[in-house]
């Protein structure tokens, strides 16, 4: 005998729908808890990198000063005020540039086939910012066409050689010299890069010193050299623009205040320049 069809077990429609809603609530907080998440991870990542480029940067000055004034024994290169070992160029308009810092150390080359085997050698390194070229794609476009560059800094670091002969410093681009090099892009997105020369009493030298003017004296008396890097993210960070503040070393004046969405990163270091003061 046949069973009745209403005895046979089976889904009814509602039962569909509502298994599907539920399904459709359960992907949804899948989704939020995937979102949060992703997002927390990218925030990190970023905050990551920003340290990362910064730190690397710093540590690349950091070894330069340490060079700072450097000479191997028994090095006949004539010193003169070019050869300052370290000589900082603060920054007047804070909002158009930033410190710059030159670093002169010696060196050496060495062939066998030539008498002398040995011959001296004096460089040269800079670090100084320029105005960003990186496009701002979030700004209107410009008359002309193509967007306005971010509000940011550029570090650009170049190496150059001293020529016994002419007295000067050499073109890197022409010098025919593998270890010296024009001014090359070391880092971007920076806001702001401040050197602050300390003596052996760890007392400010302001200005600081060059080879002529009034703390010439201690040209020679730089025992460290304080800095601060601020490094901003590439894209927006927080959900929502505010008034976010960058404390410069020492001078208030160089504050800076801006209405974003960026994350702006500082590191400061002090650097040793351990070759000075041992003539």
């Amino acid at each position: 005998m046949k069973k009745k069809l209403s005895n046979i077990a089976g889904v009814t429609l509602i039962e569909i729908l509502i298994g599907i809603l539920i399904s459709v609530i359960m992907m949804g907080a899948m989704f939020t808890s995937y979102t949060v998440v992703n997002n927390t991870y990218s925030q990190v990542t970023d905050r990551a990198k920003i340290s990362t480029a910064g730190r690397d940067v710093v540590g690349m000055i950091m070894r330069d000063v340490r060079n700072a004034g450097f000479k191997y024994f028994g090095d006949n290169i004539k010193t003169t005020n070019a050869h300052a070992p370290i000589l900082i160029t603060k920054s007047s308009n804070f909002n158009t540039s930033c410190d710059k810092i030159d670093i002169v150390y010696g060196g050496v080359n060495y062939n066998a086939t030539r008498n002398p085997k040995y011959q001296y050698e004096r460089f040269k390194v800079t670090y100084e910012c320029k105005a960003s070229t990186i496009p701002d794609k979030t700004s209107p476009k410009l008359s002309g066409g193509g967007y306005p560059p971010i509000k940011a800094f550029a570090i650009y670091k170049t190496k150059v050689k001293w020529n016994n002969t002419s007295n000067s410093w050499d073109n890197p681009s022409t010098d025919g010299n593998d270890a010296t090099y024009p001014s090359q892009l070391i880092v971007d997105y920076i806001v702001d890069l401040i050197f602050n020369p300390i003596d052996e009493t760890g007392v400010l030298i302001s200005p600081p010193p060059t080879p002529t003017n009034s703390n010439k004296d201690k040209l020679y008396k730089i025992k460290t050299i304080d800095i601060a890097m601020t490094v901003r993210s590439t894209k927006d960070f927080f959900r929502t623009s505010k008034v976010r503040k960058v404390l410069a070393m020492i001078d208030k004046k160089r504050d800076k205040s801006k209405t974003d969405k960026y994350l702006r990163d500082t590191i400061v270091v002090t650097a040793h320049a351990r070759n000075l003061g041992l003539e």
